[in-house]
């Protein structure tokens, strides 16, 4: 029987592939061939590489579980890790800690002990936090909570107005949306009467800022700068520069008055969101020595960013508007041990009868876990508050793990659910409260750039009870027995996601 031609239609074509294929195979195998040493030298590159990354954690290693998690994957699956490792592993700031040390932050304690700028007895009673923060608490302040963006904005906005020779103005996250717009407005204005205005931002926070946006700053005479922008060649070779950003939010009008906390430059933080609706975070105004100390932390952020070298005012004597101490705690990846962990256990080592937190995102590390967990089994009542919505899906599950974690250890976890909540503060006891931008997590903890005020005066601790028992009144505290009543498929995505927690 003879075969029909469509079968022998499709046998040749099928034929052809083959023979196309092998042909194709053949091909390809002359490229490598022909181009063998190149293939080699690609190969002994990465070898040589990993082994330098693997020499590098060995000699910088923070903890000994990370470590031999990036040594085995430099060994087994280098071409895979070595990119890795530039992004999340390499630590080299090397370049910024001599930026701190040529703008004199060692001499900084004396020079305030010679202004009689020093609260030595707060600074005696709270040794720890001074030597991590490399300056005393600063006495004379005068201080202000800022409940909320209005209240915030509002008060930025009378300050930038009011500013009468410099104005620096610096967020981790700024938008192109109607609040980024009436900011840059108060900006501009200023600069066109002549002021010093610097504009400083990160680079990943602000990736969605548009280049005219930041064309039109610039036209009207601000200095504007990304935190990564006087290294581009970093950013291609290096992106580990991306990976420790600069998550400070910080603004400081003529060296007199700083404001610190929470909130980015965008709608939401104003409460513009149909997803997030009410937007709950918290600012601190502070007036006076503390104010120049906030200064100092920008212009050190603005060297590094933009080369340029801010002079500081020579005074004699600086202005004492209040009668509050303020420790000023500016941390980041070029510090020589994680000190921003180390300040927050010491609070909560030093905790009696209450530690508070208010923070967006729970990733601790196993020895702030550890502290939290001593001070609630000592009869300490701890108590962090969370969001109950989520802005962040990966960071949110593993805040459920870590929340069970705590939750079995007698730490009470509450989630506000009345709007999200943003906030970073802490009260412990009836001592100390600290308002800044530190979140509870490694990226806050050791990663990024932050920045803290810590505060001992009774006026400003009893406006942070008020304020934070309001939100504890306004959120849900979570049953023992919650994590396991979500579905397995959560609880498997949320131990999942603390496995990443090195890097959230």
């Amino acid at each position: 029987m003879e075969p029909e031609p469509q079968a022998l239609d499709r046998d040749g074509a099928a034929a052809e592939t083959v023979i196309q294929d092998a042909v194709t195979d053949i091909g390809i195998l002359d490229v490598v061939a022909n181009n063998l040493g190149l293939v080699a030298a690609f190969v002994a590159l990465i070898y040589i590489t990993a082994g330098i990354c693997a020499v590098r954690e060995v000699m910088n290693s923070r903890t000994s579980q990370g470590s031999v998690a990036w040594l085995l994957s430099l060994f087994f699956i280098p071409y895979i890790t070595v990119p890795l490792y530039f992004v999340f592993g390499w630590r080299s700031f090397a370049d910024y800690a001599k930026i701190q040390a040529t703008l004199g932050r060692a001499e900084r304690a004396r020079r305030a002990d010679e202004l009689g700028l020093t609260d030595h007895e707060e600074t005696r009673d709270w040794p720890v936090l001074s030597r991590v923060a490399g300056v005393p608490f600063l006495a004379g302040n005068k201080t202000n909570l800022l409940i909320d963006g209005p209240a915030t904005f509002t008060a930025i906005k009378q300050a930038i107005e009011e500013a009468s020779h410099s104005i620096f103005f610096q967020f981790f996250a700024i938008h192109d949306d109607e609040l980024g717009r009436e900011m840059a407005d108060a900006l501009i204005a200023r600069a066109k009467d002549g002021l010093k205005v610097c504009f400083l931002y990160d680079d990943v926070g602000s990736h969605s800022l548009s280049n005219e946006f930041i064309v039109r700053l610039q036209d009207a005479g601000v200095n504007v700068c990304g935190f990564n922008e006087n290294h581009r060649f970093l950013r291609l070779l290096g992106p580990m520069r991306l990976n420790y950003r600069n998550h400070r939010k910080l603004v400081v009008t003529d060296f007199r008055i700083a404001f610190v906390g929470g909130h980015n430059v965008a709608d939401q933080y104003v409460g513009r969101s149909k997803w997030f609706g009410h937007w709950r975070d918290t600012h601190v105004c502070v007036e006076g020595p503390a104010a120049v100390a906030c200064a100092l932390s920008f212009v050190e952020d603005w060297l590094w960013a933009s080369g340029e070298r801010i002079e500081l005012p020579q005074v004699t004597e600086i202005p004492m508007p209040g009668d509050e101490s303020v420790l000023v705690m500016p941390t980041g990846p070029a510090d020589k041990l994680e000190e921003c962990a180390i300040a927050f256990v010491e609070a909560a080592a030093q905790a009696k009868q209450r530690f508070w937190i208010t923070t967006p995102y729970l990733v601790p590390s196993l020895d702030v876990q550890t502290a939290l967990c001593s001070a609630a089994m000592r009869g300490v009542d701890v108590r962090i508050l969370l969001p109950e919505k989520r802005d962040h899906w990966t960071v949110w599950l593993a805040s459920h793990a870590y929340e069970h974690i705590l939750v079995q250890r007698g730490v009470k976890v509450y989630r506000y659910s009345e709007g999200f909540l943003h906030q970073k503060v802490t009260l412990m006891d009836e001592d100390l409260v600290s308002i800044g931008t530190v979140n509870f997590d490694n990226r806050s903890f050791q990663i990024n750039f932050e920045l803290t005020l810590w505060f001992t005066h009774e006026r400003t601790i009893r406006n942070v009870e008020s304020m934070l028992e309001t939100d504890f009144q306004n959120a849900r505290l979570t049953w023992p027995d919650a994590f396991q009543s979500r579905s397995y498929i959560f609880q498997v995505l949320a131990q999942g996601a603390r496995l990443l927690s090195p890097i959230l």
